[in-house]
């Protein structure tokens, strides 16, 4: 985990991107020893969304199977994951 204070935004703007990039992780800004802000790159922060975009659906899948409606067949489940992961 990657944790510096807010000031470092700032001072040290390259540094940072260029850790969130390396990384793939978000850096945790914190101000007055309290967490403040969470900054990340573009691209992970793209993929964290689409993941959970991604588990979301899965989950209404899910509740609507355990309900017990039939309109998702097993086939459409997999040519959906598939489809989601090419995008990915």
């Amino acid at each position: 985990m990657n944790i510096r204070p807010s000031a470092a935004i700032r001072q040290n703007y390259n540094e940072i991107a260029d850790l969130c990039r390396e990384t793939s992780e978000p850096v945790f800004l914190t101000k007055n020893g309290e967490g403040d802000l969470v900054v990340m790159d573009i691209e992970t922060f793209t993929r964290r969304e689409k993941m959970l975009k991604l588990r979301e659906e899965l989950l209404a899948v899910e509740e609507d199977r355990l309900r017990g409606v039939t309109d998702h067949t097993l086939e459409d489940a997999d040519a959906y994951l598939e489809r989601i992961i090419a995008e990915a």
